[in-house]
């Protein structure tokens, strides 16, 4: 394909140069010896091995901030806007194709040729390392087969996502060095069969403990094969070759990661340390190095990435973005110092479904805590603040930097008294108080002068950002071994074998127990039908050995993994994508999901650029 084609040679001669650059004297007139300077002879240096298994990591930066078709259109993401419905002048917001899956969702989505392009650049970069390993001979074998190992690991990776979104793919396994345009999608059984027998050789090969942290190791093999024989033992549409025994697999992989990467003490330790009072904000430890996480992409300059490599001063991916993607925003809120790092900017592309509110006990589960903010405050003061009340028109007060300007009712204690709300609505407080069902825009007054929204979301906010397109440097975790805790609770409710701590619920309870903190061992209620937005019903979700099931699992990773880069592939690989979509989804008016959403439309210019041209997925 001539976009893998054209990205490849693109990082051959990004790489090229940077090497002829390097050898350059202060006079161009002196003659130095580089002609004899290649590609070819360079890479079959030490040195230039490693470079160009170093060059096989940056890309993962803009891989996975290609977030959109992972999280949105899911039961707990929808796109930006509202979704409902004003309760006052009746106005609706159209919905993304995202969430209702019609005849937009097509071929020509920027976001899905996006993808393919990315996944198929580093599955490129890869080949070109594996392929030219052999011409490696000065290098210690044992390092050599290291860095062949995290090239076969990135590539697996890249070949997972992919066989997951469009199922059958192309699956190139050699460096690329002619035009061509015959690139056949092979069945996703062979593609399972690639990945495991090379996750399986980078585990014999790759080391417990990186050369420089970052760089693969054996956890991360033995995670990746867990998702995988996980996923394969599903065997969607019977196409993936799966069997009773994956589940089996998948069960001894995740005890490997359970045993040697033992959870945070808290669910907090894991992302960046800050205030939800903008006013007492503080930057604290970065928290993404702890002994859970198991691989992570790299934002903190590091030699690694090239990051401080002078040849690679311009990062397409720019930084960690993910604090500035979840709405709600706190920016417009009164008293706000206007674009500044306080509450920084927020995007909100990716807009927290209500049902997803309702999947946690406020109360008592310290995930909510730390994902929401429920309180918004004026960062300056404002003189004769105008609240836009419905009664007494010439009503103004005065708001002290500090002082509360939002409150965000958890979803199992709504306000009920006309005491208990803001003044703008005839009530006592000077902030406005907003049930979870009046988030989407059921609030009774439409464009109050008080701020009304959800609450924000900042699992990832990092403190102290400058304002606008400025990025993080966070590092993006992707494997950690809390969800291999719920991928062994998984796999035995599938009916799989040799669990080391016994039954479901005992793995699935160890992460819950976590996240209740000082309350372990109780019972957390969520709400008995999170769809309905009204409803006080509750249920437990501590897991029994007679109550889990994989709805019951697939709640506790969107309360334990929201906003992580697995939610659609979780709801794909269950078969539960139609069913929760339609069920948690907001926008359910033109709502069109089906199954044939369970696999992407192949992008049109990948298939124009094929000879013979590769087949569409069914219904697109």
């Amino acid at each position: 394909m001539k976009s893998i084609k054209n990205i490849k040679i693109a990082l051959l001669n990004i790489l090229f140069i940077s090497v002829v650059a390097s050898g350059c004297k202060d006079t161009f007139l002196e003659e130095t010896p580089i002609s004899s300077l290649t590609t070819d002879s360079y890479y079959k240096t030490e040195a230039g091995f490693e470079d160009l298994v170093r060059a096989c990591y940056p890309l993962l930066r803009n891989i996975h901030q290609n977030r959109v078709l992972v999280l949105n259109g899911t039961d707990i993401f929808a796109s930006q806007g509202g979704w409902n419905p004003s309760a006052v002048n009746g106005k609706e917001n159209t919905p993304t194709l995202y969430d209702v899956y019609d005849a937009r969702f097509n071929a020509t989505v920027p976001e899905l040729q996006t993808l393919w392009q990315l996944l198929y650049a580093e599955i490129s970069r890869c080949n070109t390392a594996i392929t030219r390993a052999d011409a490696i001979t000065t290098m210690a074998a044992a390092l050599k087969d290291a860095r062949v190992s995290e090239a076969k690991f990135l590539r697996a990776l890249c070949l997972f996502y992919a066989v997951q979104h469009w199922g059958d793919i192309p699956m190139p396994l050699v460096e690329v060095t002619t035009a061509g345009k015959d690139f056949p999608r092979v069945p996703s059984a062979d593609v399972y069969k690639q990945l495991i027998n090379d996750l399986l050789d980078c585990e014999a090969k790759l080391p417990v403990t990186a050369t420089q942290y970052g760089r693969i190791t054996k956890g991360a093999a033995q995670f990746l094969l867990a998702r995988v024989y996980l996923t394969r033992g599903w065997n969607f549409n019977n196409a993936l070759g799966g069997s009773a025994a994956d589940f089996d697999a998948a069960i001894t992989y995740a005890d490997k990661i359970i045993d040697a990467y033992p959870l945070a003490t808290n669910y907090s330790d894991l992302f960046p340390k800050r205030s939800n009072n903008p006013l007492t904000q503080y930057t604290g430890t970065q928290n993404d190095k702890n002994a859970e996480i198991i691989f992570a992409v790299q934002w903190n300059p590091d030699v690694l990435t090239n990051k401080t490599d002078a040849a690679f001063t311009q990062d397409a991916a720019g930084g960690n973005d993910l604090h500035s993607k979840f709405g709600p925003s706190g920016e417009g809120f009164p008293g706000s110092k206007g674009r500044t790092t306080d509450y920084n900017r927020c995007l909100g592309i990716h807009q927290i479904t209500t049902a997803t509110y309702r999947f946690f006990d406020p109360d008592n589960d310290t995930r909510y805590a730390h994902n929401f903010v429920n309180v918004g405050y004026a960062l300056t003061a404002v003189s004769n603040f105008k609240p836009l009340p419905q009664s007494n028109p010439t009503l103004t007060f005065n708001i002290k930097a500090g002082d509360t300007v939002i409150l965000c009712r958890p979803w199992n204690n709504p306000t009920t008294t006309l005491a208990e709300r803001g003044i703008d609505v005839g009530g006592t407080k000077n902030y406005s108080v907003v049930n979870t069902y009046e988030y989407g825009g059921g609030y009774p007054i439409d464009n109050s002068g008080l701020p009304v929204q959800a609450p924000l979301m900042w699992k990832f906010w990092q403190p102290g950002i400058p304002y606008g397109d400025a990025y993080g440097t966070f590092n993006e975790c992707i494997f950690r071994s809390a969800e291999a805790y719920l991928i062994a609770a998984e796999a035995i409710v599938k009916g799989g074998k040799g669990a080391k701590l016994g039954t479901a619920d005992v793995y699935y309870n160890k992460v819950l127990d976590r996240a209740l903190g000082t309350k372990k061992g109780t019972d957390p209620k969520c709400a008995a039908a999170p769809e309905d937005q009204k409803s006080l019903a509750t249920a437990s979700y501590r897991a029994t050995a007679s109550n889990v099931t994989i709805d019951l699992i697939l709640d506790e990773r969107a309360r334990e993994f929201m906003g992580e880069y697995n939610r659609w592939f979780d709801l794909k690989r269950t078969g539960k994508l139609v069913e929760r979509v339609r069920k948690y989804n907001p926008w359910t008016k033109g709502q069109a999901i089906s199954d044939k959403h369970n696999l992407r439309p192949i992008p049109q210019a990948e298939i124009d650029l094929t000879f013979p041209a590769i087949s569409q997925n069914p219904g697109y």
